[in-house]
């Protein structure tokens, strides 16, 4: 671990069950004019509408963006940040999935220091002035970016998914409402639940873990396993939903102080590339990752092999094969497709590794993970997960 740590979260945190109530009178502490970020599917629920109502009742206006479709790009942030300055907005409330609340981010700090938002890859341009305040509600159990401060946008001109991280992208506020999980699909529900997975695993395997992290990212881990085959087999069940929300709320405080690894830096290609969902690619990835590194960082798996077992006495090492084994199994569960199943051809796939591998090492993330792999070994990684099968070797686990 370093000398010291720095560990950053939004000013405040609203969370449980109809805390969604809450926006109109947190609004009214910030702004006058809102622009609300969002999708079609959330105006269909009639969430955005709710959104709108909650905010007239405490005197703050809105305007509406509901461009937002799958992966966040940097059309999507030009698009609602011209209806910002048009409609003279001075507050941003982002309300679905990680999508619109990367999006928001990105306006956010965008509305008040200018630029267009590749010019912050990498620190090339640091934000000088205090972003746009940002209230972040998300309707999806995975992300965790209501308590980040980084935004993943897509630059569309070289189809490269940019990570951007700096203390002003992170939310003013974030409000953490179960309830407005429970419309989430199965399918969404699984994707997003083994993101949140994935968050925790890496904040607590990466080179950059320390003790803040440590503590959040096993509580994420013991919430989201113990609760994710329950909301996906019943998506009513609100305890299961409750308790996923609280994992992957923690699972995004603590890999934004402690970093992902090496799921992160090779999913991102793929999402720009084959437009895969970064919930499901994260997924697609996870054990076959896990595989790879397990050897450099036994007594970190066996921690989280432990979370799956009850068994007594194990080994470290023991326990480490039954943290793979057991998020092989779980994939499997829920029914999370490899790349071949997803429909992507696989001579445009092997085509696309090299470059792949370089935009995922180009990321910085692979670093921090246990065992830093090669190119040769990445490329080997992208390879085997492609038609990665999940059903392998859980007999064991029966």
């Amino acid at each position: 671990m370093n000398s010291f740590s720095i560990f950053r979260t939004p000013p405040t945190i609203t969370y449980g069950q109809n805390s969604f109530k809450k926006v109109g009178k947190d609004a009214a502490l910030k702004g006058k004019n809102a622009l609300i970020i969002s999708d079609k599917v959330m105006e269909k629920l009639g969430n955005v509408k709710q959104c709108v109502t909650f905010l007239e009742k405490h005197g703050v206006s809105s305007s509406v963006y509901l461009g937002v479709e799958t992966e966040p790009t940097d059309e999507f942030v030009v698009a609602a940040l011209d209806i910002f300055k048009e409609n003279e907005c001075d507050l941003i409330i982002s309300l679905g999935g990680g999508s619109c609340l990367d999006t928001a981010k990105a306006v956010s700090v965008l509305a008040s220091n200018g630029g267009s938002i590749d010019e912050y890859v990498s620190e090339k341009r640091m934000a000088k002035e205090p972003p746009i305040p940002h209230i972040a509600i998300p309707t999806t159990a995975g992300t965790g970016s209501e308590a980040t401060d980084v935004t993943v946008i897509t630059n569309t001109s070289n189809q490269v998914k940019m990570m951007i991280k700096q203390p002003a992208f992170m939310p003013a506020t974030a409000i953490v409402d179960p309830v407005l999980s429970i419309s989430s699909p199965r399918y969404v529900t699984a994707a997003t639940g083994i993101d949140a997975l994935c968050h925790a695993i890496e904040a607590y395997l990466s080179k950059r873990a320390h003790p803040m992290t440590d503590t959040l990212a096993l509580s994420a881990m013991r919430l989201i396993v113990n609760n994710i085959r329950n909301a996906y087999t019943d998506g009513s069940n609100i305890d299961a939903r409750e308790k996923m929300s609280l994992g992957s709320l923690q699972a995004g405080m603590a890999f934004s102080n402690a970093s992902v690894c090496l799921v992160h830096g090779m999913s991102r290609p793929i999402g720009a590339l084959f437009h895969v969902p970064h919930g499901y690619s994260n997924a697609m990835l996870l054990p076959a990752v896990l595989e790879f590194s397990k050897e450099a960082c036994i007594e970190r798996f066996a921690d989280l092999g432990r979370i799956f077992t009850s068994e007594k006495d194990l080994s470290d090492k023991e326990a480490a094969d039954i943290a793979v084994e057991s998020v092989k199994k779980l994939c499997n569960d829920l029914e999370i497709p490899n790349f071949q199943e997803w429909g992507i051809d696989e001579q445009e796939f092997k085509f696309a590794v090299e470059k792949m591998s370089k935009d995922a090492i180009d990321s910085g993330s692979p670093a921090n993970n246990p065992k830093v792999p090669t190119m040769q070994e990445l490329e080997e990684l992208y390879l085997r997960c492609f038609d990665y099968q999940f059903s392998e070797k859980i007999d064991a686990l029966k």
